[in-house]
């Protein structure tokens, strides 16, 4: 079983026993972590997608470690404008391993109103695209390109050199 769950605001694509490196979380090492904002929950081919969550399901871990990445350098520059600034910068992260991922059912975002098949097949839509072909030719005919006129060219009279 599989789940993709929100935190830090990144999804990540988890199944027991991962060990997954997130955005810093406050907690020690050794703590359990809920994750409450989960988006899909799969098992081979029943999956269950939620709206944008699903509602009741968790996926719990355990911190394993808090650090810090890699260091990486910053650097602005600006060429003949004498502008240079140098830095660097080391994100924190939080290693957690997956516990376990409970399922829920999916939270729909608004219920839609469906109407009866026998009120979709009655209604057919051909006068409106009869309009649409209408409103078309008109716009068509009403936007007639301009006649190009003719560009007559001069000549130049040439000048002739005295002696």
């Amino acid at each position: 079983m599989y789940a993709v769950f929100r935190s830090g605001g990144k999804q990540y694509r988890a199944a027991k026993g991962d060990v997954l490196r997130l955005e810093k979380i406050e907690g020690d090492e050794g703590a359990t972590v809920k994750f409450d904002q989960v988006l899909l929950v799969g098992e081979g081919s029943d999956i269950k997608v939620g709206s944008p969550t699903l509602s009741g399901s968790t996926v719990s871990g355990k911190v394993v470690r808090q650090g810090k990445s890699k260091k990486v350098s910053v650097v602005k520059f600006k060429r003949r404008k004498n502008y240079l600034r140098q830095g660097s910068h080391r994100q924190f992260f939080t290693e957690v391993e997956i516990t376990s991922i409970t399922g829920g059912s999916a939270k729909k975002a608004a219920p839609a109103a469906e109407e009866p098949a026998e009120k979709k097949a009655a209604a057919p839509k051909k006068p409106a695209k009869k309009k649409a072909a209408k409103k078309v030719a008109k716009t068509a005919a009403a936007k007639k390109p301009a006649a190009k006129k003719a560009a007559s060219k001069k000549k130049a009279k040439k000048k002739v050199a005295k002696k």
